[in-house]
């Protein structure tokens, strides 16, 4: 039987090999860079570092290293020789010291070890991170080598399996097959050769047309043009888009000096040592975890009923859905997730844009629609808070996983939201609370929180468990609670300015407010800098010029106040700078589609919003400057909204600036606010509920019946304006 295999023409022949040489060049130079890349991120990092820490020996004076010294060394004489910095001394050579008059041998490599012992110093203090300057080459040498770090890495996720088998072959059937690629070879090859050479080539087709027709050859081709053809503009604009991936990144290839303990929540020993142990599948993601947020995964498995009070902007959300993506793996079907409106949109596109799981929508006008697919073919369901009513947990799957984000809404055991909540928990195989604000007024109210999860443990945090101090109690909570701080685990975190902007009444907003005084509306008081008046009220024109100096250092900015008709003041303000308003009510995937619309914008903008609606669940890192035009009368609606710019992936420091006018309700409710911020620092913070669990704050009332008695007290003393 005579053989079916092609006999190959030179030409055809030639044509065939020229494809298969382009295509394995791109895919040979794609495995050297798999090894190259990290490699290369790892280099930058180290110059990087190097350089941040001889920046600071710059200005170490060289007579330091007398102090590190073992024995009496003599600095005076490279003193006199000009080296006035440890720097200078390290960036010398032995040969160089040896030569100053007074040295010697011995003295000039005592002189470097020492310069090193103080380098090694500084070094192992550093905090790193990436600042946002184009104009340091070190810097954009590391983001440059962190974006081909992850153009491979995305590359090899899709394809690597393939190239690995695929371009060794390609080698081997090329080299087979060129006998029939020149004249002279075919002449002297000889019947066997050509014969293996036209199969060679048959094969060699078919895996070119393969890696053609599935897409590898084009990704070849873009990644080749990823890695070759971005400018460092391009580059840095992709840092400032996708940071809080290339730190985790970065993360993985190097030490970035993270407290572990810190990382761990500070729990017990025996706590840490369940948790570590705990598998975490995460071949459902599609985003690399940070040590911390993949412990706080296994921490969830773990424990099965927990609360994550993360810190606002440390991911919680990706956390729970590493849990879901784990349990996915291991087959089970059905994840619900409870949450306000106003995050419902950002859950379903975390949900798609971190993981493989399907989304449904429990909620809106394609609830019922969704509910359905929801029950037969399982995925992570999203129901808000008010439409939890419709979802009975009588007679529906059991969830693998429960999970309530802004869980402090379920504070009140008595609410209607907190019994359904309560409902489904009792049902779901696992239960995860997420809140970074898990007591805001009331520690009660934590115990509130753990007792929908571990009754046990809540009927054990009395009064003694407090007293017995931060350790005891971190003992006592451990099981069920874990909390980490932006500060002890982001070290990337740019810096956050706050600043107090004093202002005095005018003749029309000071008449506001006494009259909002006399009238006892404690409201009004708090919105009378805003009054409409034939001229600008001096809070108004303080947001001006923040707003004018931010838009000529290309800075976005949020502008956030608690009133609708402040608000609405100043957007009319703004005019078209202003991308806005966000309020109450705005349904939810509007205001994701405002953020986008602020996000992307390629100009700088002014997102406008009420602080409860645009204050929670949004990502608004694209700003970087924030405007309150009020202090708040809970500290956490502050910080939360601060969060949503101060957060992972924020690559610019945050101005932070609160509008404040002397002699008001602003003076004397920042004094109340200090005193929440600091119960809410002492029994939520680092894993902890220190102190006596029954202790509680001033009610909400009280503090404003107080405020307006003493406003018209100090009032009453003084002339009318």
């Amino acid at each position: 039987m005579e053989s079916t295999t092609p006999t190959w023409s030179r030409a055809a022949a030639r044509e065939l090999l020229a494809r298969a040489a382009s295509t394995h060049t791109l895919g040979a130079d794609a495995l050297t860079e798999r090894g190259a890349a990290p490699e290369r991120v790892r280099a930058a990092y180290r110059a990087a570092r190097d350089a941040r820490v001889l920046a600071q020996l710059a200005e170490v004076p060289v007579d330091r290293i007398r102090e590190v010294s073992t024995g009496r060394l003599r600095v005076g004489p490279v003193e006199a020789a000009g080296f006035r910095t440890v720097a200078q001394v390290l960036d010398a050579s032995e040969a160089e010291l040896d030569a100053v008059d007074g040295v010697g041998p011995r003295t000039a490599r005592l002189l470097l070890d020492a310069a090193q012992q103080i380098f090694d110093a500084v070094d192992a203090g550093l905090t790193f991170r990436i600042e946002h300057d184009p104009a340091d080459p070190h810097a954009t040498a590391l983001v440059r080598a962190l974006h081909a770090h992850e153009q491979v890495a995305q590359f090899f996720d899709a394809w690597g399996e393939r190239l690995d088998v695929d371009v060794p072959r390609l080698a081997r059937l090329a080299e087979t097959g060129a006998v029939r690629g020149t004249l002279v070879r075919r002449l002297f090859a000889g019947r066997a050769r050509t014969t293996a050479a036209d199969a060679a080539l048959t094969d060699l087709d078919r895996t070119v047309a393969g890696l053609d027709d599935s897409g590898v050859t084009d990704a070849l081709r873009r990644l080749d043009a990823a890695l070759s053809g971005t400018t460092d503009a391009d580059v840095w604009r992709r840092y400032e888009a996708r940071a809080a991936a290339w730190y985790a990144a970065l993360g993985d290839l190097v030490d970035l000096g993270v407290d572990v303990e810190a990382a761990e929540g500070y729990l017990p020993e025996e706590v840490v040592e369940q948790v570590t142990a705990q598998d975490l599948d995460t071949s459902l993601l599609t985003v690399s975890l940070r040590g911390y947020q993949a412990f706080g995964a296994r921490y969830a498995l773990v424990q099965r009923r927990t609360i994550l009070g993360d810190e606002m902007g440390l991911g919680k959300t990706v956390q729970a859905i590493a849990v879901m993506a784990h349990l996915a793996a291991r087959r089970r079907r059905h994840f619900l997730v409870v949450c306000p409106a106003s995050v419902a949109a950002s859950w379903a596109r975390e949900v798609a844009a971190h993981s493989r799981l399907a989304v449904r929508v429990l909620h809106g006008d394609d609830r019922d629609a969704g509910i359905r697919t929801w029950v037969a073919d399982g995925g992570v369901g999203i129901v808000t808070f008010p439409q939890l009513g419709h979802l009975r947990a009588a007679g529906m799957p059991r969830p693998a996983l429960l999970v309530v984000d802004e869980a402090h809404y379920v504070k009140n055991p008595r609410a209607q939201r907190s019994e359904r909540t309560a409902e489904w928990a009792r049902t779901a195989e696992r239960v995860l609370f997420m809140t970074g604000t898990p007591m805001e007024n009331t520690v009660e109210e934590f115990r509130s929180l753990v007792h929908h999860l571990k009754p046990d443990v809540a009927d054990s945090l009395d009064a003694a468990a407090g007293l017995a101090g931060a350790a005891a109690f971190r003992q006592a909570v451990a099981t069920v609670y874990l909390r980490r701080n932006q500060e002890d685990v982001l070290t990337e975190l740019p810096e956050l300015v706050q600043v107090d902007e004093w202002e005095r009444f005018g003749r029309y907003d000071g008449a506001a407010y006494r009259r909002a005084v006399l009238r006892r509306s404690f409201a009004d008081m708090r919105r009378a800098a805003f009054v409409p008046a034939p001229e600008p009220t001096a809070k108004l024109v303080r947001l001006r010029e923040i707003v004018a100096e931010a838009m000529d250092n290309n800075r976005k900015v949020v502008v956030f106040s608690f009133f609708r008709d402040v608000i609405d003041t100043v957007v009319a303000e703004l005019g078209p700078l202003a991308v806005g308003p966000i309020t109450g009510s705005v349904p939810a995937r509007r205001r994701q589609e405002l953020v986008d619309e602020f996000t992307q914008s390629p100009e700088p903008k002014v997102l406008v919003s009420q602080i409860e609606a645009g204050g929670v669940g949004l990502n608004i890192q694209a700003a970087s400057v924030v405007i309150l035009c009020e202090p708040q009368v809970k500290p956490t609606v502050e910080a939360q909204a601060v969060a949503r710019a101060h957060r992972m992936g924020q690559v610019r420091t945050v101005q932070v600036h609160r509008l404040l006018v002397e002699k008001s309700v602003d003076e004397r409710l920042l004094e109340i606010l200090g005193t929440k911020a600091e119960l809410f620092a002492e029994y939520a913070g680092r894993s902890t509920v220190g102190g006596a669990p029954g202790a509680t704050d001033v009610a909400d009332a009280e503090i404003a019946r107080r405020i307006v008695e003493a406003e018209r007290a100090r009032l009453g003393e003084e002339p009318a304006a």
